[in-house]
């Protein structure tokens, strides 16, 4: 069980003894069990919609309990958690309202039994501030290179028409934050004028509760990225801004690459039935809702040629090798530098294709293992393998149906576009 709560527990209170229930506590203050950069309200980016506060809280505690309980086993054999949680929020009974929709939805984002409960609680007053003055548009900027692709074309765009917009930033890993930043000022330099605002957020439970037992430690995370749909929304509520999710169609749908691998060992964020969900949950209870993923018909090769045709082949490489897409942590501790990709993760073997079938150089560091304990690492961590006997496979009808797919979207084009994307890795992989 979890609880996730506003207040800060000065050191003289006495600490919550029930022993079954971890705690975590958020201000707008960095504290060694809760960091964060921006107030529970929120107040600094302006007057954003209450049922967005209310979602940031809920998106930021979902994070805290799944990277506090630990999974077991691998592939089919991952266990199915089940997480109770209790968050503090503005106003109780629009979330009682749609609450077994949310936690429907945050079991097919993680694969496990969600049960929540809400409960009142406003939190101390804040500064009012203002951001996104002057923004038309606000777009998620992970530092990856779809939602680099996102930004920087929605900013040639938006800069034709002396128009601007919002980057909206999430991190939580200090080598995180200055990528982040260097693409930020890259896409500024080429698309002069186009950014009204970088806004980038920290909100990361610590290592340690205050009781200083530490917490659990789950690397999985498929929530992560909720969080960072809710400040983006959050910020574009301000102003009723359109929310850009940028991501490639393939990997928004993301076919397993075996029937071990399905559940939640898929990421599942940018999903069309997760976002078609959400956007319902949202509306249901008054929250600003507008995201939408611009590349969701697109490849990852076709995002990086559009690239390669607004900017040119030579800018396009060197904007695109500047991003990061490894989804491996940990690599510190095998001696491997932070701007090192692990060239083998789902995410590296995409984008090396994606480079490969845009004709575009690709200019990533990746490992070249200088020792065993480097090898036995990549060879523990590659999808490689799994993605050849993939490919050797054919992917049917059968297949299609599994993938839950909205009724609105016709499975011909998905079907055509899960052929295009397993076309591009082919050229790779096989």
């Amino acid at each position: 069980m979890f609880e996730f709560r506003l207040s800060v527990l000065p050191p003289s209170d006495p600490l919550p003894t029930d022993a079954d229930t971890t705690f975590f506590w958020h201000s707008k203050h960095s504290m060694p069990y809760f960091h964060a950069n921006v107030g529970p309200r929120l107040a600094e980016y302006g007057l954003v919609k209450s049922r967005n506060v209310d979602f940031v809280r809920i998106a930021a505690a979902v994070l805290a309990a799944d990277r506090s309980a630990s999974r077991s086993g691998s592939l089919s054999r991952w266990n199915q958690r089940d997480i109770a949680l209790t968050i503090d929020v503005l106003a109780v009974s629009p979330w009682d309202g749609v609450k077994s929709d949310l936690e429907r939805l945050l079991a097919f984002l993680t694969g496990d039994a969600w049960s929540l409960k809400f409960r009142r609680e406003v939190g101390a007053p804040e500064q009012l501030g203002s951001a996104a003055a002057g923004a038309t548009r606000a777009v998620l900027l992970s530092g990856g290179a779809d939602s680099a692709t996102g930004a920087l074309l929605s900013a040639l765009e938006l800069s034709g028409r002396a128009e601007k917009q919002v980057l909206i930033s999430s991190w939580a890993s200090t080598n995180l934050r200055p990528l982040q930043t260097r693409v930020a000022d890259e896409i500024e330099r080429i698309a002069k004028g186009s950014t009204a605002d970088h806004i980038k957020v920290r909100i990361a439970r610590g290592r340690h509760s205050p009781s200083g037992v530490a917490y659990g430690r789950e690397n999985s995370t498929r929530s992560r990225s909720l969080l960072f749909i809710a400040l983006g929304l959050a910020v574009a509520s301000v102003e009723g801004l359109s929310l850009w999710l940028p991501e490639n169609g393939y990997a928004s749908i993301n076919p397993p690459l075996s029937k071990s691998r399905r559940g939640s060992l898929s990421t599942k964020t940018t999903h069309p039935k997760f976002i078609a969900d959400l956007k319902r949950v949202l509306e249901a209870v008054g929250a600003h809702h507008d995201v939408v993923n611009p590349y969701a018909a697109a490849t990852k090769g076709q995002m990086f040629s559009l690239v390669g045709d607004a900017i040119g082949r030579s800018g396009a490489s060197t904007f695109l090798s500047s991003t990061s897409s490894c989804s491996h942590t940990g690599a510190r501790s095998y001696g491997i530098a932070p701007d090192v990709a692990c060239g083998v993760c789902f995410g590296c073997v995409l984008r090396k294709a994606s480079f490969a079938a845009s004709g575009l150089n690709d200019g990533t560091h990746y490992l070249e293992p200088a020792n065993d304990r480097q090898r036995n690492w990549l060879e523990d961590k590659t999808v490689v393998p799994a993605m050849r006997d993939f490919l050797a496979s054919p992917f049917g009808e059968s297949d299609l149906a599994r993938l839950q797919i909205p009724a609105d979207i016709p499975l011909s084009e998905v079907a055509k576009l899960v052929q295009r994307g397993r076309e591009e890795l082919g050229h790779l992989v096989l």
